[in-house]
């Protein structure tokens, strides 16, 4: 690529120490900077999809993809679940009841999504099985009316497995009393963590009670969906709803979680473009680097071309030195952006061991620990992005050492 003097004399430049030592330091620091842009940006990028795989695994693994309700509880749930289970992206299907409720007890209060689930179909279509703390989702008996709460609600409300705690809905009932809020007090029978902002408000109790809780005559109110891509949750659910006589209503995941989603996607691409603007100048300050490196080197540059070297050979000797410290910042970079982006999460477990403090708590954030899923196609993109703008950026100042004139450079030597 560059002929083997041009090639010697580049890294004889790079390497040698040079009386101006302020040079000596730019260059320094703009191999440093690069290195520390691009590292950085693949640290954030991986965590960036990192939270965008938790919300696929964690959270979209506890809510539905898709659900489809009637206009009011489901006369005959079984014979719907069993069409659209014939469709060939639905993978599996069970019946819910869900509805909004406060949990109460010893005067704490706390906001819920109730729902109503049978435990064995439910194990078909949700993770909850496999983040179940204490206790089981088979614990969830008709009749006994136990419920099955997160870590986090567990925690404000200081519940045990075995403990009573009151069901509130806002729906009225009316008593000899008066007109009352409908309640009733459930055994909690298991927690549950997801490490997500449902360990706060998600609550499982057996569809048969939410029936009677409910009053929906044992029936349910829709039909949820386990499908085979994410991203067509809305065109099955709308395919499924076809297949089923009747006036149907769909929903997906787009509509409860999707902002979410869009979100991570927005802000991992906006930060992405801020970093590597961050890369971009750590690149192009080789230009000033290299710039100060021509005005020190030009005695040499002249002497250089009074030997017979032509300007296309000057102007490869400066490619190669800006290359130099591109490519070695862009390398080493790459080498720790890898490393700190395949212990990130390990990192900040153990800070928050230390410090005694949650720098990510899920009453606040989707998730409470902070994920890292490196991916080798960002890797490669920030790796060819930053040697692509080092290597532009030696362009200008070789094309200055090339042009220079050995009689006007040597006349005052």
């Amino acid at each position: 690529m560059f002929r083997p003097l041009s090639f010697y004399i580049g890294l004889r430049y790079t390497a040698a120490k040079r009386r101006n030592h302020f040079i000596s330091f730019i260059s320094l620091t703009s191999m440093i900077g690069l290195m520390l842009g691009v590292a950085v940006l693949i640290i954030v990028l991986s965590v960036m999809n990192g939270f965008d795989r938790e919300l696929k695994q964690r959270i979209l693994g506890m809510v539905p993809h898709a659900v489809i309700q009637g206009d009011g509880p489901l006369d005959d749930w079984r014979s719907v679940e069993k069409i659209v289970k014939q469709h060939p992206r639905v993978l599996e299907a069970a019946p819910f009841i869900h509805a909004q409720g406060m949990l109460t007890r010893g005067g704490d209060v706390r906001g819920i999504m109730l729902n109503g689930i049978l435990p064995e179909q439910e194990k078909k279509v949700s993770i909850i099985e496999d983040h179940m703390v204490e206790g089981s989702i088979d614990d969830l008996k008709s009749g006994e009316f136990g419920i099955i709460i997160g870590r986090i609600a567990a925690s404000s409300l200081g519940l045990k497995i075995g403990d009573r705690v009151t069901v509130v809905l806002p729906e009225a009932s009316l008593t000899p009393a008066g007109v009352l809020p409908r309640l009733k007090r459930f055994t909690v029978k298991g927690i549950f963590s997801v490490g997500a902002e449902l360990d706060g408000n998600y609550t499982l109790v057996h569809m048969d009670d939410a029936a009677k809780l409910m009053r929906t005559g044992g029936k349910a109110q829709g039909i949820r969906l386990l499908v085979d891509d994410l991203f067509a949750a809305p065109k099955v659910a709308r395919e499924a709803a076809r297949m089923l006589d009747g006036r149907y209503y769909i929903s997906d995941w787009t509509r409860t979680h999707g902002n979410l989603f869009q979100a991570i996607r927005m802000e991992k691409t906006m930060i992405g473009l801020l970093l590597m603007f961050i890369v971009a100048v750590a690149a192009f300050n080789i230009v000033s680097t290299l710039v100060m490196v021509v005005t020190d080197k030009t005695a040499d540059i002249a002497i250089l071309r009074t030997m017979g070297a032509t300007p296309g050979r000057i102007l490869r000797i400066f490619i190669v030195q800006g290359a130099v410290i591109g490519v070695v910042g862009t390398l080493i970079g790459t080498a720790l952006g890898i490393l700190g982006a395949l212990n990130v999460s390990d990192a900040i477990a153990w800070l928050e061991s230390v410090t005694g403090h949650h720098f990510l708590s899920a009453d606040v954030y989707f998730i409470s620990y902070l994920p890292s899923q490196l991916q080798w196609e960002d890797v490669l993109i920030i790796s060819g992005a930053g040697l692509a703008m080092s290597l532009l950026a030696t362009i200008y100042p070789a094309w200055r050492a090339s042009r220079i004139d050995p009689a006007e450079a040597l006349r005052y030597e």
